[in-house]
């Protein structure tokens, strides 16, 4: 599958909890690779189906008019346990994966000279996304 880790050292973990106090102004707020980005303004969990959503739009928009890069990976797996089973029987299957975000991460970047067009995918992959965004300009 796309975007989660090929090893992991357990098969499940613990989803954990997201309640660290990260300033909204950080060093991470800075883009390495492109021109344009879309910085998260929220906590939150993205799922691998979003982050494939939100890079298909991306793709059919900018066409050969710019490189995208993907700063996001999903490693965290939530299990879920089949529909009628009762109580016991040990913790579920892997369900789906997820990425532990935070405030001030960058989760794409895209390289171009025509920003407009940027501007225009990043804002067809922000209805994708469960969180809030926004779009940041070098």
């Amino acid at each position: 599958m796309l975007y989660t880790p090929k090893n992991t050292k357990f098969k499940k973990q613990r989803k954990g909890k997201l309640t660290a106090n990260i300033a909204k102004s950080t060093s991470i707020d800075l883009l390495k690779y492109g021109t344009v980005g879309l910085k998260l303004t929220d906590f939150g969990r993205i799922r691998v189906s979003q982050l494939i959503a939100c890079r298909q739009i991306l793709r059919k928009i900018m066409k050969k008019h710019g490189v995208i890069k993907i700063n996001l990976i999903a490693d965290t797996p939530i299990t879920k346990k089949p529909i009628e089973i009762r109580m016991g029987k040990g913790k579920g299957a892997v369900d789906h994966w997820v990425a532990k975000v935070h405030p001030g991460t960058i989760l794409f970047e895209i390289e171009t000279t025509s920003t407009i067009l940027a501007t225009k995918a990043l804002k067809a992959a922000q209805l994708r996304l469960p969180l809030k965004t926004k779009i940041i300009f070098e």
